[in-house]
Parts: C-alpha cells; sequence; structure tokens
C-alpha cells in the first residue's frame, strides 16, 4: 500500500498525496512505515509568519505567481487556528487563493493547529516531508502568526519570512524575543500606509547586532504584487545560504527533537488528563503531574 501510495505521489498524483497527507494526519495504522520510505529531497521549505491581519495569505498568493512564473511547482500548506474545544477551523481565508487550486504545478493544502501552541499543525513535519516527496522545487507554509510561541518555524522552514505592517510599531517590540530571532527576511506589507518609510527605518534600527546583522527588510504591497519580484529574490538567496552552512543540521536536529517528543507523548492528551483530574479530583494540580516523572 505505501509504496504504491509514494509512487503515485513521485508521479504528480495530487489525489494520492491527498489522501497520504490525510492517513498521515489521522495517524493511520502504521503510517510511519510510509515516513521511513521517503527519500531524500531537494525542495526548499519557505515559512511564512507573522501576526494576525499582516496579509500573509494575499503575500502567499504573490509569491505563488512568481513562482509560476518561473516555472516552477509549487506545495503550500496553510496553517489555520482551530477551535479550542472541537479542534475543527474555519479555513476561510483560503478564498484569496483559489485563483491557484486547479493549477497543475500548484497543490493547496489547508490544515488545523489543532490546539497546537506553536501556531503549527501537530503532524507539519511528517506532512512537509510527505510533501517533499512530490518533487515541489518550493514548498511554502503559512503559519497561523500566534506571537512569540510560533518560533517553532525556525525548525522547520530553510528560509522563514516575517511579515509585519507599518502599524506594528508597538506589536514589532514585543515581538523581539520571538519571531524577530528567527526571521531570516521582514516584510513591511501594505507598504502603501502612511509612516511606512518611518517604520522600516525603526526596523532596521531594531535590528542591532545584538540580534541579526544585514537581515533583509523588503516593502511590499502584496494585494498589487509590488515588491514580490524583489522577496522572492531575497528567499532565493537566503535558501542558498542555508545549503551551504551548518543550519541545515540545526534544522534536522530540531525536527529529531519535535518528533522525539511528540511520539513519547503520543499516549498522553489533554483530553486524557482532564478526565483523569477529574475523576481523581486532585487537590494539588503538582502531585498529579508528578506520577508522570517516575
Amino acid at each position: 500500500m505505501w509504496h504504491q501510495l509514494l509512487k503515485e505521489i513521485q508521479q504528480g498524483n495530487s489525489k494520492a498525496l491527498a489522501r497520504t497527507i490525510s492517513l498521515v494526519e489521522n495517524e493511520f495504522e502504521n503510517y510511519f512505515d510510509l515516513l521511513q520510505l521517503l527519500p531524500v529531497s531537494s525542495a526548499k521549505i519557505i515559512g511564512i509568519t507573522g501576526p494576525p491581519g499582516a496579509g500573509k495569505s494575499t503575500l502567499t498568493d504573490a509569491l505563488i505567481g512568481e513562482m509560476i512564473a518561473q516555472h516552477t511547482k509549487v506545495g503550500i500548506l496553510c496553517v489555520d487556528p482551530s477551535s479550542p474545544f472541537n479542534l475543527g477551523a474555519l479555513l476561510g481565508d483560503r478564498i484569496r487563493m483559489s485563483e491557484w487550486y486547479n493549477h497543475p504545478d500548484v497543490f493547496i493544502r489547508s490544515l488545523a493547529t489543532r490546539g497546537s501552541l506553536g501556531g503549527l499543525h501537530p503532524k507539519i513535519l511528517e506532512i512537509a516531508d510527505v510533501m517533499k516527496a512530490a518533487n515541489f522545487d518550493f514548498i511554502i507554509i503559512e503559519t497561523v502568526g500566534v506571537g512569540q510561541s510560533e518560533v517553532e518555524i525556525a525548525g522547520l522552514a530553510d528560509a522563514t519570512v516575517v511579515v509585519v505592517v507599518p502599524e506594528a510599531g508597538d506589536e514589532v517590540q514585543t515581538m523581539k524575543a520571538g519571531l524577530m530571532e528567527i526571521a531570516d527576511i521582514f516584510v513591511v506589507n501594505k507598504a502603501d500606509r502612511p509612516d511606512a518609510d518611518s517604520f522600516v527605518k525603526n526596523l532596521r534600527t531594531i535590528l542591532t547586532p545584538a540580534h541579526k546583522t544585514g537581515i533583509p527588510v523588503i516593502k511590499t504591497i502584496a494585494s498589487q504584487k509590488e515588491g514580490v519580484k524583489e522577496l522572492f529574490e531575497k528567499i532565493n538567496d537566503q535558501l542558498q545560504i542555508t545549503a551551504t552552512t551548518d543550519r541545515k543540521y540545526f534544522l534536522m536536529a530540531e525536527r529529531a527533537y519535535q518528533l522525539i517528543e511528540q511520539y513519547r507523548m503520543k499516549d498522553i492528551s489533554k483530553e486524557y488528563l482532564r478526565k483523569e483530574i477529574e475523576s481523581k479530583q486532585y487537590p494539588n494540580l503538582y502531585q498529579f503531574i508528578q506520577q508522570y516523572f517516575n
């Protein structure tokens, strides 16, 4: 079964790819056997993150257009927030990418975070590796944009793009310890708004040697496709740097750590913990936790 699915994925069968992602997402029996069959891929992962309302989906749509114009194959994983109660999600903003859904060189899949604090899907590492087997040139992962906890994207992407808007001055200050540490490229989107130039100048000032030097800050107006070509050039530059430095080993170690952590915790869920606490009426939460340390 797995060998046949993998063969179909490598041949560009989008239905087989979609089905396999669902099997991995829902932890179908023995799905780990498929993961061990996945070949080494040269596909590069681009993470697009930033605060809600920054225009990430519109920018992603514009980037797809730029990539397709250069005759490349693109896979997109769009991660949306989910309800903390039923883990479902409204995947409404995918309408911004509607023109690409039937394009033969574009594959788009929406995923819900299912309560993951990092702003990503709990199976995002495995799903991204399945996507890489489909011979895409680029894989774009657009995240929820939940703030400092979203540094998880740094362990997944070969290049991380952080999108902000000119009005985000105070917000950028609060992001210093999180998103600003993992950004390879900053995008100031909606740059036609007032004070955009002043914001860009201040942002470059914030990026002191204590953080990162030489980090590009690109102005875009994604809705009008302005600045997107320059952004794609900078992304390509970053991907070349990533490929020739020790960062690739850091990324692999991050991915391995997250996968091992995930599988060791697979028998423990929030729902299980809630029922245990409710049934045993622990007066002290730390007494309850202690049993998992023994």
